[in-house]
């Protein structure tokens, strides 16, 4: 059982880490205080649906991952 789980653990993981790396960055630094973006607003609706699914299935990878550490933890 335990290897089971340690298999499964690793497997989320790594979904858990191309997730994050999916993601794109917040480069507007500075920019955004001051209002200065050059995104329209078809632009952000259209980024907004891949982005909102990465970040659901990061939520979702990183809940299982502590759902699979907690019962290492109790099988061992």
């Amino acid at each position: 059982m335990g290897t089971v789980l340690s298999i499964l653990l690793i497997i989320d993981a790594l979904i858990m880490i191309v997730t994050v790396l999916m993601q794109s960055s917040d480069d507007d630094g500075m920019g955004a205080l001051s209002g200065r973006s050059n995104d329209s607003y078809f632009s952000k609706s259209k980024a907004k649906t891949m982005e909102a699914r990465l970040a659901l299935g990061t939520k979702i990878a990183a809940g299982i991952f502590v759902v699979l550490s907690i019962l290492m933890l109790i099988v061992r």
